[in-house]
């Protein structure tokens, strides 16, 4: 009954699919880690129990071929014992039918080895099948138990790249610069109003500096258009060539002074 419950123990963790279980574990590396100690159990105590049985068996085999040489040997004594009476017989001795019973006590002896090493061989047979199916029973399992252990390595090595992975992706996601509320956001932010401001400026300074260099302009346009009038004036009407010149000379004059002025005024910007 051991040994059978035994054999339907290898069998049943045998057939047992190693994926379709862990499929269904909720920690697959622990639940494997509880597979190999019940494998590594399981193979303890199959190969104790096929060391027994194959101890049985060896027993029963010993056994076998006691009765098998039992039998041999008391044909011979049987075979002795009647060639024996025959001479007696033979001779007119009355000590031949003692002989004749002693072949047939040793034809009994004979015929009751004979039946225990008939009744014997059934079971040895029985007995060689079991402990080979539990010898191959034992070399799946321990093919099982290499495969969970190279499952549970594989599984150890992945769960180790995915926390080195996740610890990665965390220490990205806590300086990303695209968030607001990071310091680098804050910092690049204060940039911006800073680079702002100074735009602001320059436009603000060139604006009015545009501004002067306009002002200048109209004033000499006005000193030339009221040297033109005066020249008009003291000419007559119209103005000769060399009136002209004069005037134009005379605007030019005062272009020159305006010019002079407006350098003072772009001295003066400067130096502000």
């Amino acid at each position: 009954m051991s040994k059978q419950s035994i054999l339907g123990r290898i069998a049943q963790l045998a057939k047992a699919n190693i994926n379709a279980l862990l499929d269904q574990a909720e920690d697959p590396q622990k639940m494997l880690d509880q597979m190999v100690r019940d494998y590594t159990n399981s193979i303890a105590e199959a190969e104790a129990a096929i060391a027994q049985t194959i101890g049985n068996l060896r027993l029963q085999e010993q056994d076998y071929q006691e009765d098998v040489r039992a039998a041999e040997d008391w044909g011979r004594k049987a075979l002795a014992a009647s060639q024996r009476a025959d001479e007696l017989r033979s001779a007119g001795s009355p000590d031949a039918a003692k002989f004749d019973n002693l072949a047939k006590v040793a034809i009994g002896k004979q015929m009751q080895s004979e039946q225990e090493a008939r009744s014997a061989e059934p079971s040895i047979q029985s007995q060689n099948e079991v402990v080979d199916k539990l010898k191959q029973g034992l070399e799946t399992m321990k093919g099982k138990l290499d495969q969970l252990k190279s499952k549970r390595s594989e599984l150890i090595a992945r769960a180790k790249v995915a926390e080195a992975q996740s610890q990665v992706h965390d220490a990205v996601k806590s300086i990303d610069i695209m968030d607001p509320t990071s310091e680098i956001g804050r910092f690049e932010d204060k940039i911006r109003r800073e680079e702002a401001r100074v735009m602001g400026q320059q436009e603000l300074a060139a604006s009015s500096l545009d501004a002067q260099f306009e002002a200048l302009e109209d004033v000499g346009r006005e000193t030339e258009i009221e040297a033109r009038l005066a020249a008009l004036k003291h000419g007559g009407g119209q103005l000769g060539a060399g009136q002209q010149q004069g005037a134009l000379g005379a605007g030019q004059g005062q272009q020159g002074q305006g010019q002079g002025q407006g350098d003072a005024v772009d001295a003066e910007v400067v130096d502000r």
